[in-house]
C-alpha cells in the first residue's frame, strides 16, 4: 500500500479509502468484518463512514458494526485513521424533531456523543460535515467543534459535498478565529464521468491545503465495465448507472471507454481508480467492496501505471471541464 499526507495535516493516510456504507443494507456483519479485516492486512488505515449509513430504519448500524470490529480486537483501533459525518436527519420515520439533523452546535455535540457509542471509541479521527448547512453560521460551527477538539472527541475536522466557495468561507471564518486549524478535506463526487469538481472544488481544495477524497469512483457501477457484463449475462446496471446508460451519448462514451481499455489489456474498474490517483490533489477515492473480490481488484489499482498514450484516450472520451474561469469564461 502506498501513503500519503491527508491535505495539509501531518496525518499519514492510505491512497486507498474503505468506505463502508454496504456494511449493513447489502454486506452482513460477519462479511463486513471480513472485508475489514483484509483491507487492514492489505494496508488501508483510512475507513469513512457515516452515522446516517444503514439507512432508514436502520440509521447507525454501519457504525454499530465497526464499532464491534474494533471491540473484537482493540489493536485494529491504533491502526485505523476512522472518518465519519455529521448532518443526517438520524430518525428512522425521517420526521426529525428539532435541532436532530444539520450542523447546529447542539446537533454536532448530540451526534459526535451518539456516534463514539455506537464505534465504541474515545475519538473520532476526521469528522466530516455530510452537506452544506446553508442556516448555521460556521462561526457557532467552529465554536462547537473546538470544544470537541479540546475535549479529546475528534482530531480533525472535514467537509463532504461542499462547493469550492463554501470551503474558502470555513477556512477564512477558521483562520479568522485563530486557534482552529479549519477544514483538511473535502470528500467529492469526482470521476471520470463527472468531473465537475475540477473547475472549483478542488481548486479550492488545494488553495486551502485540504485533501481530496473522491466519492463513487465508478460513477455507480458506470465506469467498472458495465456494457461488457451486460452482454456477458452478468449483474445489470443499476442506480446512477442505469440512468446515465440511458443517455446513448454518454452510453457511447461508456462503449469507447470500454473499448480502449480492452485495447490496453486493463480492467475498467482498475483503471478508474488509478486515473483518480494521478488527479492533482487526490489523497485517495473512496472504494465500497460488497465482497472481498471487490476489495482485491481495488488494491490491483494502486499498482497499476496508466500509459500516457492511455490517459490521453481517457480525457478524449471523458474531457474535463477545463480550468476556471476559463471553462465558462474568456
Amino acid at each position: 500500500m502506498k501513503y500519503t499526507q491527508l491535505g495539509r495535516t501531518g496525518l499519514k493516510v492510505s491512497r486507498l479509502v474503505l468506505g463502508t456504507m454496504n456494511f449493513g443494507p447489502q454486506t452482513d456483519e460477519a462479511d463486513s468484518h471480513a472485508i475489514m479485516d483484509a483491507a487492514l492486512d492489505a494496508g488501508i488505515n483510512f475507513f469513512d463512514t457515516a452515522n446516517v449509513y444503514g439507512w432508514g430504519e436502520n440509521k447507525g448500524r454501519t457504525e454499530t458494526i465497526i464499532g464491534n470490529w474494533f471491540a473484537k480486537d482493540p489493536a485494529h483501533r491504533d491502526k485505523v485513521v476512522l472518518a465519519t459525518k455529521v448532518y443526517g436527519n438520524m430518525a428512522a420515520d425521517g420526521d426529525a424533531w428539532p435541532n436532530h439533523d444539520k450542523l447546529s452546535a447542539l446537533n454536532i455535540r448530540r451526534a459526535v456523543d451518539a456516534s463514539l457509542k455506537r464505534l465504541r471509541t474515545d475519538h473520532i479521527d476526521v469528522y466530516q460535515f455530510h452537506h452544506v448547512d446553508r442556516r448555521t453560521p460556521f462561526e457557532e460551527i467552529w465554536q462547537a467543534i473546538d470544544a470537541l477538539v479540546q475535549q479529546g472527541k475528534i482530531l480533525y475536522v472535514g467537509s463532504s459535498n461542499f462547493p469550492g466557495y463554501k470551503i474558502a468561507q470555513a477556512n477564512e471564518i477558521a483562520a479568522r478565529r485563530g486557534g482552529t486549524i479549519g477544514l483538511v478535506s473535502e470528500q467529492c463526487l469526482y470521476n471520470l464521468a463527472e468531473r465537475r469538481a475540477e473547475m472549483e472544488v478542488i481548486p479550492a481544495a488545494q488553495e486551502y491545503g485540504l485533501g481530496v477524497i473522491p466519492w463513487s469512483p465508478l460513477h455507480g457501477g458506470l465506469l467498472g465495465g458495465v456494457i461488457k457484463k451486460e452482454v456477458k449475462g452478468g449483474r445489470r446496471a443499476g442506480g446512477r448507472a442505469a440512468d446515465a446508460l440511458a443517455d446513448t451519448t454518454l452510453r457511447a462514451q461508456v462503449q469507447a471507454y470500454e473499448d480502449l481499455l480492452d485495447k490496453h489489456g486493463v480492467e475498467p474498474g482498475e483503471a478508474a481508480l488509478a486515473w483518480l490517483l494521478t488527479r492533482p490533489g487526490v489523497t485517495g477515492p473512496i472504494v465500497g467492496p460488497r465482497t472481498a473480490e471487490q476489495l482485491e481488484s481495488a488494491l490491483r489499482a494502486v499498482e497499476l501505471e496508466l500509459s500516457d498514450e492511455l490517459l490521453t484516450g481517457l480525457d478524449e472520451i471523458f474531457p474535463g471541464p477545463g480550468p476556471s474561469p476559463e471553462a465558462f469564461a474568456w
